[in-house]
C-alpha cells in the first residue's frame, strides 16, 4: 500500500470526528501486566479482604453515591421510589 494513502485516511477520518464536535484523546493507563501493578494489587486486595464488611462498603456506597454527580440529566438514575 502506499505510504501516503493511510495518513490521508487517518487525517478524513480525524476531520470528519472534529466536524462531529468530537476531539481526539490519548490516554496513558495502568500496564495490568506489569509486576509492580500485580503487586500493588494484591496489597490493596488483601486490604480490603481483612477489613470488617461494613467498613469498605461504606466507602464503596459513598464513592457510589458521587456518581450521578458525574452523569448527564438524560443517564442519570432515578431513585427508587420515581423509577417504578
Amino acid at each position: 500500500m502506499n505510504e501516503h494513502i493511510a495518513p490521508s485516511r487517518f487525517r478524513r477520518y480525524r476531520g470528519g470526528r472534529r466536524v462531529a464536535g468530537l476531539r481526539e484523546v490519548r490516554l496513558w493507563v495502568p500496564d495490568i501486566s506489569s509486576p509492580a501493578f500485580i503487586e500493588q494489587l494484591a496489597r490493596e486486595s488483601a486490604l480490603i479482604d481483612a477489613a470488617p464488611d461494613d467498613e469498605w462498603q461504606s466507602i464503596v456506597d459513598a464513592e457510589l453515591a458521587t456518581l450521578d454527580e458525574w452523569a448527564s440529566p438524560e443517564t442519570r438514575s432515578l431513585p427508587a421510589d420515581e423509577a417504578r
